[in-house]
């Protein structure tokens, strides 16, 4: 017996956070449960980090005019990105809904500081890109503890670094890594957005699992 193990109850919560956190487009306009918000931040800045440098900001945004610059400047990405696709795909993309910032009651701008740590992190001399990667984790932990609380989380990263710069105050050193919005919603859907609408199905994980070497099937 594993005496570290989560209860089944317990274990099964966590499972239920995973697999029912979804990307969400659209929200109810009802104001936010701050508690549940300051536990979703402290989940957030409970995320490992390479080196413990722990290079993540929160910058909290309900202002409906900042709220709009930055849909504006989401807006100008999204059509320009569009030009990358072709035929179908491009009509497809148009048609997604990519933001809901102007719906969500709470917007959270999350950074990354890549000089927090000092010049050398541990562990950060190799890959420099770990600090992002940390950024991730906390942005990974607060979908999770919004699922756990009710609350529908929507990740937006279609933008120009400059503009979210510009429009939040934020040093050139610092990078903007997404726009986490955050609301009620009626329901969740059963499966991610961009599976329902056709634009790409899950991978099966027998096709993404090597043994030993790349490409080297399990069992086979």
């Amino acid at each position: 017996m594993n005496r570290h193990a989560f209860t089944d109850q317990e274990r099964a919560a966590v499972y239920k956070a995973i697999y029912e956190r979804r990307d969400i487009r659209s929200f109810l306009p009802d104001p936010l449960d701050e508690d549940a918000v300051a536990r979703i931040l402290d989940a957030g800045h409970h995320a490992p980090s390479v080196g413990f440098m722990q290079p993540w900001n929160f910058i909290l945004i309900r202002s409906q005019e900042v709220k709009q610059r930055l849909r504006d400047a989401v807006d100008r990405e999204r059509v320009a990105a569009s030009l990358h696709f072709e035929d179908n795909r491009q009509d497809l993309y148009l048609k997604l809904k990519v933001e809901g910032i102007l719906q969500a009651p709470l917007t959270i701008c999350v950074t990354c500081d890549p000089t927090r740590g000092g010049r050398h992190v541990l562990g950060r001399n190799s890959i420099p890109e770990t600090d992002v990667f940390s950024v991730s984790c906390a942005i990974q932990n607060m979908w999770l503890a919004s699922r756990a609380e009710g609350i529908a989380m929507g990740w937006v990263s279609i933008f120009k670094k400059p503009d979210i710069r510009h429009i939040l105050d934020i040093p050139p050193h610092i990078d903007p890594i997404g726009l986490i919005s955050l609301g009620y919603v009626d329901d969740f859907p059963p499966r991610p957005l961009l599976e329902t609408s056709g634009w790409r199905g899950r991978i099966p994980l027998a096709d993404l699992v090597f043994d030993e070497k790349w490409g080297a099937r399990r069992g086979g």
